[in-house]
């Protein structure tokens, strides 16, 4: 067993705070290369999650990662709504049939499928300077693991969040920047590291 219910509930929560905790500074890396919003609208959104998941009763991780889609979705604007949301709409249809607990293979593959959201969605792909450059490679250690390392998982977020950093951008509102979106840490990989922190957290206690 890897995720239990109440520990998805806990990624959910432990997110928020990241996010709450640093809205300033995705906002101040979103006006260097973006519109400025992504700290804005990713507080609202997982203020919105959390008012949601507060209130609910879930049997299984599918249901909890359905409710954190549709509320993303429909409440937060600009494109980490729609590309956030549809991550975790696919990985909660991943699950589907897991029951109270996700093992390890179940996850994974609902990492993958969240990711293949995003690159849906997005129409991106890993290098193009987006969270996909965060996702991609903590899908590669879980791909190339048998359990979860959760200090591991946070490194790698790390190292990947880091690299956006060199990264000329190709995609989204930064693409128009050229060279200049280089030495600028891309937001929505900086929140995507804070996800996957925030479970490495949650998957070590």
């Amino acid at each position: 067993m890897l995720l239990t219910v109440q520990d998805s509930i806990n990624w959910i929560r432990l997110t928020n705070g990241k996010v709450q905790e640093n809205r300033e500074y995705l906002t101040t890396l979103d006006q260097a290369i973006g519109d400025g919003d992504h700290g804005i609208n990713m507080s609202r959104g997982f203020n919105e999650v959390m008012s949601k998941v507060h209130v609910s009763e879930y049997e299984t991780v599918a249901e909890v990662f359905k409710d954190v889609a549709m509320t993303l979705i429909s409440k937060v604007g600009g494109a980490s709504g729609p590309l956030y949301g549809t991550a975790f709409l696919k990985m909660s249809t991943a699950l589907k049939g897991n029951g109270k607990e996700v093992d390890f293979t179940s996850f994974t593959n609902a990492i993958d499928e969240g990711l293949k959201g995003i690159v849906m969605r997005g129409k991106a792909k890993e290098g193009d300077k987006t969270m996909i450059d965060v996702w991609a490679p903590v899908l590669k250690l879980l791909k190339e693991s048998e359990e979860v390392d959760p200090e591991q998982l946070a490194v790698t977020a790390k190292v990947a969040v880091e690299a956006t950093k060199h990264i000329k951008a190709t995609k989204g509102r930064a693409a128009y920047l050229g060279d200049r979106s280089i030495e600028h840490i891309d937001p929505g990989a900086m929140s995507s590291y804070y996800l996957f922190e925030a479970l490495a957290e949650v998957l070590s206690t």
